[in-house]
C-alpha cells in the first residue's frame, strides 16, 4: 500500500514539530508539500526537510499537492477557511488546537468533513504524551479510585510567534494558547467525554508583553465536570525559565504527579551556556534542565502516527472535531467569568467574534 499523502499548512515552529514528528515515527506517511504566504519562507522551509512541493496559495496547496491528509498548523483565524477548503476538496484534516475562534466556524468545520465523508482530528498532543497516558492507565486500573480533582500546569514566557500576541489573529492569549490543553486532558482523563457543568476564570494581562499585546498572559480555569469533579487549568506566558507543564491527580483512593519535562531531561550546568535547553528557556548559562527527543515526550509522534492510522484504516479518530468544540465552549465560558466575575453554567454559545471578546468587551 502506498504512503498517505500529507501536505503540511504553515511553516513555523509547530510544523517543525510535525515534520520531524513524521520523517521519525511515521512510515506510513510522507509529506509531500508545505504552504506559507511567504514564498521565501516555504521554499527554505520545503529545501530544509527535503519536502517536493511548496506553496504560497492555500487553495493551490491543498487542492494541486495531491495530498490525502491535510495538516493545519496555521494561525487560530485562518483554521475555518483552512477546514472548509479541504473539505471541500475531499481531504482529510489533522488540526492544531484551538479548534476554532467561535462555536459558529466550530459547527461549520465539522459539518463541511461530515458531508463531505472525511475524518477531522483535533490534534491534542497531552492525550497522546507517554507520560500523562500512563497517568490515565493507573486510573483506569483504580490506582486512585475516583477522580475528584485534576490540575494541568502549563506556563512560559510567552510564544515563539508574533501572531500569538495579535488578539485578532489569535482570539485570546494563554487561554487560547494553552489552557485549550488541560480542559482536553480533563475530559480525556474522564473518559466518555464528559459534559462540564460549570467554568469560573480569573485572567491577568499587562505583566511582561503590555507593549505587545492586550491579551490574558495569565490565567486560572476551574471547570466542573457532571458527576462532581473538578479540573483546574493554569496557564501564564509570565512564567520566566523555561516551561513547564505539570499534572496531578486526586482519587479518593490515591494521588498522582506527574511532571512532562523533568523525568525526561539531563540535568546540566553550563558558564558559556550552550545550543539549546528547553522549549521558552531564555538562556542555557547556568544550571538547566536540558531535553531531548521533546515532541516524543509531548505527544506529538503518537497523535500523527493515530491518525494517519484512522485515515488507511477507516477508524474514528480518538480525538474528534466534536472534542475541539466542546473545549472551545469551555474556553469561551472562561472568558465570559472573568468578564462578568460570575461562575458561567454551560451549555453556553455566546454569539462573538472571538472568545477574547468576552473579556475584554466586559
Amino acid at each position: 500500500m502506498s504512503k498517505t499523502k500529507v501536505a503540511l499548512l504553515g511553516a513555523g515552529f509547530i510544523a517543525d514539530i510535525h515534520i520531524e514528528s513524521y520523517q521519525r515515527f511515521v512510515p506510513d506517511a510522507e509529506v509531500v508539500a508545505v504552504y506559507t504566504r511567504d514564498p521565501q519562507k516555504a521554499a527554505a522551509f520545503a529545501a530544509k526537510h527535503g519536502i517536493a512541493q511548496w506553496y504560497d496559495d492555500l487553495e493551490q496547496a491543498i487542492t494541486q499537492s495531491g495530498c490525502d491528509v491535510v495538516d493545519i498548523g496555521l494561525p487560530n483565524f485562518l483554521h475555518h477557511r483552512a477546514v472548509l477548503a479541504a473539505a471541500r476538496a475531499g481531504k482529510h484534516v489533522i488540526i492544531e488546537k484551538p479548534l476554532a475562534l467561535n462555536l459558529e466556524e466550530a459547527d461549520e468545520m465539522i459539518a463541511a468533513c461530515r458531508a463531505a465523508g472525511r475524518k477531522l482530528m483535533y490534534a491534542e498532543e497531552l492525550c497522546f504524551a507517554p507520560k500523562y497516558e500512563r497517568v490515565r492507565k493507573l486510573v483506569n486500573e483504580g490506582a486512585v479510585g475516583k477522580i475528584f480533582q485534576m490540575r494541568q500546569c502549563e506556563k512560559h514566557s510567552g510564544p515563539h510567534t508574533a501572531w500569538f500576541y495579535d488578539i485578532e489573529q489569535s482570539g485570546g492569549g494563554a487561554i487560547m494558547d494553552m489552557g485549550c490543553h488541560g480542559i482536553a486532558w480533563f475530559r480525556w482523563m474522564l473518559g466518555g467525554r464528559p459534559k462540564a457543568v460549570s467554568v469560573y476564570a480569573h485572567l491577568q494581562n499587562g505583566l511582561i508583553h503590555q507593549a505587545r499585546t492586550k491579551a490574558e498572559e495569565n490565567s486560572m480555569v476551574t471547570v466542573e465536570f457532571e458527576g462532581g469533579a473538578i479540573g483546574v487549568a493554569e496557564n501564564s506566558w509570565a512564567k520566566l525559565g523555561g516551561m513547564d507543564d505539570r499534572v496531578e491527580v486526586y482519587g479518593t483512593g490515591g494521588v498522582v504527579y506527574a511532571d512532562l519535562f523533568v523525568g525526561n531531561s539531563a540535568l546540566t550546568y553550563s558558564e558559556a551556556g550552550y545550543g539549546y535547553a528547553m522549549e521558552k528557556a531564555a538562556s542555557s548559562k547556568g544550571w538547566s534542565f536540558t531535553i531531548f527527543e521533546e515532541a516524543f515526550n509531548q505527544g506529538y509522534p503518537h497523535e500523527l502516527k493515530h491518525f494517519i492510522q484512522c485515515v488507511r484504516e477507516n477508524l474514528d479518530p480518538a480525538v474528534t472535531g466534536e472534542d475541539g468544540r466542546a473545549v472551545l465552549e469551555i474556553m469561551l465560558a472562561a472568558y465570559e467569568s472573568a468578564g462578568t466575575g460570575r461562575k458561567v453554567l454551560l451549555p453556553f454559545e455566546p454569539k462573538v467574534k472571538k472568545p477574547i471578546d468576552l473579556w475584554l468587551g466586559a
